[in-house]
């Protein structure tokens, strides 16, 4: 049964469903009707019964009785036999009746153990037959030796076999052409209903054959079929976006990296060119160009390592309780290294966040390491922390209005800042490490001129108190 199609297999459910409802509603009428022809036949015998006269029939049938007579074995239907029964099993047919064998029910009614009784017997010739007893009292004084009598009148049954017989094939009939019918009906339920899916199953066999993520399923309606569908153009959109995000990526790396590849290359080529023809480069020229080489690795350094961070995947980051006040503590020591000519002055209040600790420490030299390349020389980098906001304020040239939407894209760099080193990668990190600790971060133009940077973060100015420490018995040591 698996290894059929799925329409194939929901027609074929369909057609037994329908089968066995069928079957079941066809068996309750052919039995119901059974029942009701029977009933109308009981009655029909009981009504036989003589009302005033039952004393002198039953004596004709008596004195008439002889062992040996033959009876009729060809009654023809609707016509009843009469027998008188004995306790002890004999009996007297009727004239022109149907001698019908006795059983054990005809003998308990003529010993009085029941008032009358109603059963299918059978003729001597074997003809089905519908009989009704009733006991007999007082039947004469001609014949009080013969006590415990009883009066069976029966009819053939060949008229209600024959009824319910063509009942049954005309059940027979319509519960095929039913079957047949839902299986129809359900072939054509099951290709109406799996027409989506076979329009998914197209689009996916496309998808895997052409690698084309912009094609999209039609939505119609809002059943489950529907919400698959919106759900596949939704995962489609979303791999055609991560796609196109990556090869952007790749573009963008390719295009940052040829630039300080392109520098080493040069210099490296200047000395290697001395080296070959003996014509040495002056020491001052020499010095310019080794530091211009260590720049140069020391850029490419950088840029590989953002690329490393942001080609992470963007799963949920093992969180920690940290000091944001440490962190950025730490950044401020890295910050101050790089611009030693900078004042930079901190008030760092205590607040303890849940984070990443070496993003979040990244994060923050980030945005310092951003202040320092654009404060003029002597300029002075005010850092504050309260309440888990954290503020940069520089007093550079600041960033216009309109490059403010672009600062935390991939290699976006302001056009006034491409002469400067980096890569344009870490307000990306910072913006990408804050989010994932439930943060945000901004950046507008300060009042007097500059850039403000604000870093918040959830937390609370003290640490979070640590769980108590289990009992020595359980802490696994070795006895």
């Amino acid at each position: 049964m698996r290894r059929l199609p799925l329409r194939s297999r929901l027609t074929i459910l369909t057609a037994a469903a329908v089968a066995v409802a069928v079957a079941l509603v066809a068996l309750a009428c052919w039995f119901i009707t059974r029942d009701q022809l029977i009933r109308q036949v009981d009655a029909t015998l009981r009504d036989q019964v003589p009302a005033g006269g039952t004393t002198a029939y039953v004596n004709t049938i008596l004195r008439n009785c002889q062992p040996d007579a033959p009876s009729r074995s060809d009654l023809p239907p609707g016509l009843t036999s009469v027998q008188v029964v004995e306790a002890g099993g004999s009996r007297c047919v009727g004239p022109n009746s149907a001698a019908v064998k006795v059983q054990g029910t005809d003998t308990r009614v003529a010993k009085g153990e029941l008032e009358s009784a109603t059963h299918n017997a059978r003729t001597d010739s074997g003809k089905s037959v519908r009989v009704y007893t009733v006991q007999l009292v007082n039947v004469g004084p001609n014949f009080s030796s013969r006590t415990n009598l009883a009066l069976s009148i029966s009819r053939p049954l060949s008229e209600t076999d024959h009824t319910l017989d063509q009942l049954a094939w005309v059940l027979l009939a319509v519960a095929g052409v039913g079957v047949v019918g839902a299986a129809s009906a359900g072939l054509w339920i099951a290709r109406a209903g799996l027409r989506p899916v076979d329009r998914l199953t197209e689009t996916v066999e496309h998808i895997a054959r052409t690698e084309d993520l912009n094609v999209s399923i039609p939505v119609e309606g809002e059943d489950e079929i529907a919400r698959l569908s919106a759900s596949f153009n939704a995962m489609t959109s979303a791999l055609a976006s991560s796609r196109d995000r990556q090869q952007q990526l790749i573009a963008d790396a390719g295009h940052e990296l040829r630039t300080p590849l392109t520098s080493l290359r040069t210099n490296i080529e200047l000395l290697e060119r001395s080296e070959a023809t003996g014509r040495a480069i002056p020491p001052e020229d020499r010095r310019a160009l080794l530091a211009s080489v260590k720049a140069q690795m020391t850029e490419l350094a950088s840029l590989i390592g953002d690329l490393q961070e942001l080609s992470r995947p963007d799963a949920v980051p093992t969180l920690e309780v940290v000091a944001l006040h440490a962190s950025a503590e730490t950044a401020l020591e890295r910050a101050r290294l790089r611009g030693p000519d900078l004042k930079i002055t901190a008030e760092l209040a205590p607040w303890y966040v849940r984070a990443e600790p070496a993003a979040l420490e990244r994060a923050i030299v980030n945005l310092l390491d951003n202040a320092v390349k654009f404060s003029p020389p002597g300029g002075e980098i005010e850092v504050r922390l309260r309440d888990g906001r954290l503020t940069v304020r520089d007093h550079g040239p600041g960033i216009p209005e309109e490059e403010l939407p672009h600062v935390f894209e991939r290699f976006w760099r302001s056009p006034s800042a491409r002469s400067l080193p980096g890569s344009g990668l870490g307000l990306s990190i910072v913006a990408r490490t804050v989010q994932q600790s439930g943060g945000e971060v901004t950046l507008t133009r300060a009042p007097g001129g500059g850039t403000l940077a604000t870093l918040r973060l959830p937390g609370a100015p003290t640490p979070p108190p640590e769980p108590p420490e289990a009992p020595a018995e359980y802490q696994g040591f070795d006895e």
